[in-house]
């Protein structure tokens, strides 16, 4: 870097060491030598603007979320009584679902507590285009206004990749993680494009590995229904 004239921006340079919240070892990761810096790696950076955290618990992301779905919606909110249901319907997709959807696929295998915090701000946002109030079930409310619950949407946009990997629609590095099941004698579902199910031990584990597009991919693409 020297030598070209580059110097390092400490403001925009993170490492982060991944591992599980099971594992054993407790030593710190150790300090990055960089020229004359020292990088000290943290526990959460952010990539493309989704913040992950060592764990990769995504509880950081979902936080972040949460904190902008709220005050979007408060801002809008302020403005809701004078308008029509078309005009607020659109501000909540530029400035509430169009983050939520950003990059959910990291976001697939979530637990209950954490998607339950996104849905939440799916329905406050459902309420004020609605302008629905009390405590009514909000799955009629969703599906009126044709908008697929968090976790579906989650599961969507893994199944989008899924079909963008199987049509050469997709970068190779993730096409290479799906490969077609065929079975060893002829079967009734032989023509059904079907995925090939990794096995536990390519898996790893069970907290991460479940969570892995190729792991991902063929459970929820072999789930459609055929006639899809």
């Amino acid at each position: 870097m020297i030598a070209n004239s580059l110097k390092l921006n400490d403001s925009k340079t993170d490492i982060i060491h991944f591992s599980s919240r099971f594992s054993r070892s407790l030593s710190d990761p150790p300090l990055i030598r960089f020229t004359d810096d020292v990088i000290t790696p943290s526990n959460e950076a952010r990539d493309l603007g989704v913040i992950l955290d060592s764990k990769l618990t995504t509880s950081k992301r979902v936080n972040a979320l949460c904190r902008n779905a709220s005050f979007g919606i408060y801002k809008i909110g302020r403005i809701r009584h004078p308008l029509d249901q078309q005009t607020p319907e659109l501000l909540v997709h530029a400035f509430i679902t169009s983050r939520i959807d950003s990059c959910n696929g990291i976001l697939y295998g979530l637990p209950d507590s954490g998607i339950s915090k996104l849905q939440c701000m799916q329905n406050s946002a459902a309420r004020l285009v609605t302008c629905v109030r009390g405590r009514i079930q909000m799955k009629p409310v969703l599906r009126g206004l044709h908008w697929l619950p968090v976790r579906q949407r989650i599961e969507s946009k893994v199944l989008l990749l899924t079909y963008k990997s199987l049509h050469n629609m997709a970068p190779s590095y993730i096409s290479e993680l799906i490969h077609i099941y065929t079975a060893p004698r002829q079967l009734r579902s032989s023509d059904e494009l079907l995925l090939a199910t990794p096995s536990l031990r390519s898996v790893i584990t069970t907290t991460y590995g479940d969570r892995s597009f190729s792991a991902a991919a063929p459970r929820l693409w072999n789930a459609l229904p055929s006639s899809l």
